[in-house]
């Protein structure tokens, strides 16, 4: 069976040993971009291959873009073949916060055709808290061919969005927090505020208090109770960067709300331009 949304450890634990299941670390801190290599060196799951965000899932910024603009497509991909992913194999991606990092990647190999990848449901720590091993060998990797098929309709740019709100054709939700969100305060850009229309819901919603997501009925009802009748297909979510917005997008996929979509660059491109419109509070 194919994991597409989430996966949890106990499944994961019974194919460390399945050579088309290929696991990824992609634990990151924005405070300091050296951290999660060194903690991935310090001990990850076995056979897991570390990513890291700003060198395998995005590409330099520059001066017009956010502070995560996109990965070259075909240069991912030839990496992952080179990690030894094929199209018929099982991704797993995990990181150490929620799955706030782990869901970038596994919407980026969702908008290049490979749907067989899973975040992993409470990550590096319920895997810890389950006594599940650990280890500091580095994976031995068997290279393959990973061909991809890149759906560009899956995120929209600055202009698409401005068009969208104004038509009604687009329900923007934001994942930052409610401070960041309301321009209370801003500890990362240079602005503060959000996109007006813009809905917000932390996407530490989705998840417990053990860091595990709620149940796939409660997340359907919550989403609902947000959006008010407006069909999943016209919801597009933003955050700072366009990374932890992957985590409400995911927690969407996994209630059966299918189809949202990403303000790729979110909130650190909109402010680029000073003629977008900005709302306080």
């Amino acid at each position: 069976m194919a994991h597409t949304t989430l996966v949890s450890v106990a499944a994961l634990a019974e194919h460390l040993d399945d050579r088309e299941w290929i696991v990824f670390d992609c634990r990151f801190s924005l405070a300091d971009n050296n951290a999660g290599g060194k903690a991935y060196r310090q001990g990850h799951i076995p056979g897991a291959r570390y990513v890291h965000l700003n060198h395998e899932l995005s590409t330099p910024v520059k001066p017009y873009t956010g502070r995560h603009p996109l990965p070259d497509f075909s240069v991912l991909a030839e990496r992952m073949g080179s990690w030894g992913v094929s199209n018929r194999s099982q991704v797993v991606v995990y990181d150490d916060a929620g799955g706030a990092f782990a869901g970038r990647m596994w919407w980026l190999l969702r908008c290049m055709g490979h749907q067989q990848v899973a975040v992993l449901d409470g990550g590096i720590g319920h895997w810890r808290r389950q006594g599940l091993p650990l280890t500091t060998r580095l994976p031995k990797y068997y290279a393959s061919r990973f061909r991809i098929y890149p759906d560009s309709r899956q995120w929209l740019g600055a202009r698409e969005v401005e068009d969208g709100l104004a038509t009604g054709g687009v329900t923007l939700i934001d994942a930052r927090t409610a401070e960041r969100f309301l321009g209370r305060q801003e500890p990362i850009d240079p602005v503060a505020g959000h996109v007006p229309k813009a809905l917000n819901r932390p996407f530490q919603l989705n998840l417990d208090k053990n860091g595990l997501f709620l149940s796939a009925k409660l997340l359907e009802r919550q989403f609902k109770q947000l959006t008010v009748g407006v069909p999943a297909q016209q919801v597009v979510h933003m955050c700072g960067s366009g990374v932890t917005a992957c985590h409400n997008l995911l927690a969407m996929e996994f209630a059966g709300l299918q189809g949202s979509r990403l303000y790729a660059g979110s909130w650190s491109e909109w402010i680029v331009n000073p003629n977008r419109a900005i709302a306080i509070g």
